[in-house]
């Protein structure tokens, strides 16, 4: 139910106004150019048009009293011109500056990166657009599962990029990691994220290639900027049948601090009984989370902000036993999870700037597995398999991380920077039969430059090392990105890179004497981006070293690779008030690690993905209406079987069929308190609306004679709910995404 509560977040800023202003001009560059397209808009109003193929444009405004008119285009510094509306007509020329005399030719962010932040704007992804994805579930990591590199896995949370697995995708909240992005895992299904999207201002997603300052990520990293403070105090709440919320954000009297919290509870057990599913839930699903927040202005430049968050989950469900035709196994979780994160920047003297956060993280989640008879009596049998499925297992951990960075702005756009990171984790595990655990020191040094060799060519050059005291080992891992500018919006973008990740905790509470896994990027990128369009192109190719491999015991006997090619178009002028983008992927990858006795295709990887996202606004009646359709070829899928040498074989395996979904979402707009400053809606979906049979890989019985699909809960998610937003008028956010 947390796409309910973003979709109707985000749909909730938009009211409509009665025109009674009429505002007429011209928008140009300073080579006297009619800028095309130019966006211009009232600041905090619904009303906003674009400019003709003259420049000229027509705005009509009931607004009254002083306002600010926004005036931009893609490629030239926005301007903001005062105005004093008063119901007559006003004329103004507007002229724009050329952003890449301001700010250089070419901009280095390295092949393989979605930029997203709050300066990027047409066509590339910000935070909330990224959520209205249908389906997304308001995660931002399942909405980039709409973007080419990434795999349509839909029973696990996380990203699976370009032949990686989740756990080699990494998510950064101002520049640490953050180790617990979603709720306790529960075998084949997907569970939510824990955190609110609308807390980032930015996102950068890195498929490959990314910086020197990030580490511990082999396959990609989702690097999350949180916002500052914000403009105004508000209060929210939200009632849905599944779950209920509310929230404040109280901005003080001078606007150099605030503080927010907010709180809600989910529960899905009414839900589960209207709606069937394929698990026997017998506890919840049901969620609880809260979260705090200060932010405070400790100079013109300077800002200190602190997060936390509080997260637990309780699930149980049943399902029937794949050794036996009469049985069933249980599963029940419970988590508790706790994060907080504090950070500081300044800006110095001589154009020096500091950049610093620490986060913690508490997680711990308590296992129940049991084996059943039909009447949900426990049944304890003492031979395998049945001899295993009684267990109570406890994961516990905290976890710490610190960085440093110190940045010098020089001539050019060109820039230095420098730093280091520590990472302390303690990570426990007991069981009915045995206890284990670890705890980790590791540090890291890291430097990078960003060098301008012309206004055509562009470098960003890094070197990042890191030891681990758990391993005992030191890496080094360089890293360089080029970009050359071709023309007016477009450029070749070029990167290699070294990254190293330490294996999962699963296998560190197994086996302490593993070394640094390693990957190897080479990624090469064609973009062209002009008047709200990308087009992107890019391929790449990967080598694995030193993956984790059980067979015939735990240690980093494995390898890989992983190559492809990737397409993606974004579109939000053709159409008015229309926004979709495109997206396909080739993946080309074998790796042998786990119990696989040889490279294979791991099971999470297909061929041929394709994804498109539509999402069309009225702005009257205040509606709108999200579709998402994805599409994957087959998956492979095997029955490994240990012999009686020891050594593990194939002896089945397969392709499952193709995946399609499309899921659609619609919104509708009103107020309910106008006195309060109030905005309302009304929010339904449906995901998999065509009802498609999507399985996901299949499970073995012990014996091999019996295989069951791993499919979704329910055929179809259905939901619908309210939410009210008081005091603050996010309409221009909502704006910016629809110009």
């Amino acid at each position: 139910m947390k796409q309910v509560f973003s979709l109707l977040f985000i749909i909730t800023i938009v009211t409509g106004l009665q025109a009674q202003t009429v505002i007429t001009g011209k928008v140009i560059n300073n080579k006297n150019e009619p800028l095309t397209s130019a966006s211009i808009r009232i600041r905090e109003s619904g009303k906003g048009v674009k400019a003709d193929s003259t420049g000229v444009f027509r705005l009509i405004t009931s607004e009254k009293g002083k306002k600010v008119l926004l005036v931009s285009s893609i490629g030239y510094t926005s301007k903001e011109l005062d105005l004093l509306l008063n119901d007559s007509a006003q004329y103004v020329k507007v002229v724009l500056e050329d952003e890449a005399k301001l700010l250089g030719d070419v901009i280095v962010l390295g092949a393989g990166t979605f930029e997203a932040s709050d300066k990027a704007k047409g066509a590339s992804l910000t935070p909330m657009d990224a959520v209205t994805v249908a389906g997304s579930g308001a995660d931002i990591a399942n909405s980039l599962r709409a973007l080419p590199g990434v795999q349509q896995v839909g029973e696990s949370e996380g990203l699976f990029v370009r032949g990686g697995t989740s756990d080699e995708a990494k998510q950064f909240i101002d520049g640490v990691l953050f180790p617990n992005a979603n709720y306790a895992a529960v075998p084949g299904i997907m569970q939510p994220a824990r955190v609110n999207p609308f807390l980032f201002k930015g996102i950068l997603f890195n498929t490959g290639g990314y910086s020197s300052l990030y580490g511990d990520a082999l396959s990609s990293a989702l690097i999350l900027e949180t916002v500052d403070l914000p403009d105004k105090s508000e209060a929210s709440l939200h009632l849905f049948p599944t779950s209920q919320g509310l929230g404040f954000q109280q901005v003080g009297k001078n606007k150099q601090r605030s503080a927010g919290a907010t709180a809600s509870y989910s529960n899905a057990s009414l839900y589960n009984k209207v709606v069937s599913q394929k698990p026997a839930y017998f506890h919840g699903p049901e969620y609880i989370s809260g979260d705090f927040n200060f932010r405070i202005k400790t100079s013109k430049t300077g800002i200190l902000k602190f997060y936390t968050n509080y997260g637990y989950n309780n699930v149980g469900l049943h399902t029937p036993d794949i050794d036996s035709s009469n049985l069933l196994s249980a599963f029940q979780v419970k988590g508790n999870n706790v994060y907080s994160n504090l950070s500081y920047k300044e800006s110095l003297n001589n154009n020096w700037k500091i950049e610093t956060a620490i986060s913690h993280n508490y997680n711990k989640e308590n296992i129940q597995t049991a084996l059943l008879t039909n009447e949900k009596e426990k049944l304890y049998l003492p031979y395998s398999p049945f001899r295993e499925k009684n267990d109570s297992i406890t994961n516990e951990s905290n976890f710490i991380n610190g960085k440093l960075v110190f940045s010098k702005r020089l001539a050019r756009r060109q820039a230095f920077r420098f730093g280091s990171e520590y990472i302390n984790n303690t990570a426990r595990q007991s069981t009915d039969s045995a206890n284990s655990s670890y705890t980790e020191n590791a540090v890291a040094l890291f430097a990078e430059g960003d060098v301008y060799i012309s206004r055509a060519v562009a470098a960003r050059i890094g070197l990042r090392a890191e030891y681990s005291g758990l391993l005992n080992r030191f890496n080094l891992a360089p890293r360089i990105s080029l970009a050359y500018k071709i023309g007016n919006g477009s450029q070749l973008n070029m990167a290699y890179g070294i990254f190293y990740q330490k294996p999962s905790g699963s296998f560190l509470l197994q086996n302490e004497n593993l070394a640094f896994i390693q990957a190897t990027h080479y990624i090469i990128n064609y973009q062209v981006k002009a008047s709200n369009r990308l087009l992107r192109a890019e391929i790449f190719y990967k080598t694995y070293k030193n993956l984790v491999s059980t067979d015939p015991l735990t240690g980093n006997n494995g390898d890989g690779y992983a190559k492809g090619f990737e397409l993606f178009f974004r579109d939000k002028k053709t159409i008015k008030d229309l926004d979709y983008w495109i997206s396909y992927s080739y993946l080309d990858t074998k790796r042998k690690y786990l119990d696989y006795p040889y490279q294979l295709s791991p099971s999470y990887t297909t061929p041929h993905t394709f994804s498109l996202a539509v999402k069309k606004f009225f702005p009257e009646p205040k509606f709108s209406a999200n579709m998402a359709y994805a599409f994957a070829t087959g998956r492979p899928y095997y029955d490994m079987r240990t012999g009686s040498d020891g050594k593990v074989a194939i002896s089945g395996k397969g392709t499952t069929n193709s995946y399609h979904n499309i899921n659609v979402s619609f919104a509708y707009l009103f107020s309910l308190f106008k006195k309060w400053n109030d905005f309302s809606g009304i929010g339904f979906g449906m995901n998999n609306v065509l009802g498609s049979k999507q399985v996901f890989g299949y499970n073995y019985s012990y014996n091999g004679n019996y295989k069951a699909p791993v499919t979704l809960p329910a055929t179809r998610f259905y939901y619908m709910g309210i939410f009210m937003s008081f005091g603050t008028d996010r309409r221009e956010d909502f704006i910016n995404q629809n110009l």
